[in-house]
This record gives C-alpha cells, structure tokens and sequence, in this order.
C-alpha cells in the first residue's frame, strides 16, 4: 500500500469488506459514528490511491465506495442515476469471455493494451422506475 494502515483506514476496510454493494460517504458515518467526515473523506482518498479501496461514481457528482476487485473478486455494477444506488453483479464467464476477444482485438488492430475492466449499467432501479 504504501501509506501506513491506520486505525481509520483499517475500520474503512473492514467495513467495506462486511458490505454486501458499495457505501455512499453518509452510509460510511451511519455505520462508524465514531468517525469525522473530515477523517472518511481523507482515508477513502489515501486507499483509493493505494489501490485498496474503488470509488463508483453514481452520477452528479456522487460517489460509492467499495473495496477494489483483487480484495473482493472482480464484478461488475447496475448504477441507478434516479437515487445513486448500486448493485454488485456477478461477472459471468460469457461476459468475461467476449471481453477478452475484443481485447486481443484491439491489441491487434490499435496496440492497447488493456490493464483491467469495469462494466457500470446505468439506468433506473427498480425502486424507482
């Protein structure tokens, strides 16, 4: 990581880690109300940094937090722009698969080399449709 694993950065990841979708900063404070937003703010920048934690931008400027995919397996996201929520979903082996080809295609047509992916489908939840 780099950076020394703090008190606060190691309960950030902790609870990162127990989350079942990534956290919105007021959800983060909700669950640790012993931690400043100054403080939240801080740490989530310096992990992300770090390459530990992954911000999803939901839309407007919002964001969600979760830990990043070589601590929490590699999944893609379902983003409602309506209410910001997001979804964890399974990165299923077809989508993986058609994502490699068109990989080694661009590599071969363009000469990108390509690090790693994220899928984020945006639309409406739901809740909100």
């Amino acid at each position: 990581m780099g950076r020394r694993l703090t008190p606060n950065r190691r309960a950030l990841v902790e609870l990162l880690g127990r989350s079942v979708r990534p956290l919105a900063i007021p959800e983060i404070l909700v669950r640790r109300p012993g931690l400043a937003q100054s403080s939240v703010y801080r740490n989530l920048v310096a992990l992300e940094e770090a390459g530990v934690v992954h911000r999803v931008v939901t839309g407007e400027g919002s964001a969600r937090y979760e830990l990043a995919d070589d601590l929490a397996g590699h999944h893609h996201h379902l983003v409602c722009r309506a209410c910001g929520a997001v979804e964890d979903v399974p990165a299923t082996r077809a989508v993986e698969a058609s994502l490699e080809a068109m990989e080694r295609d661009l590599a071969r047509r363009r000469g990108f080399r390509s690090e790693n992916h994220r899928i984020d489908l945006v639309g409406v939840c739901h809740d909100c449709a």
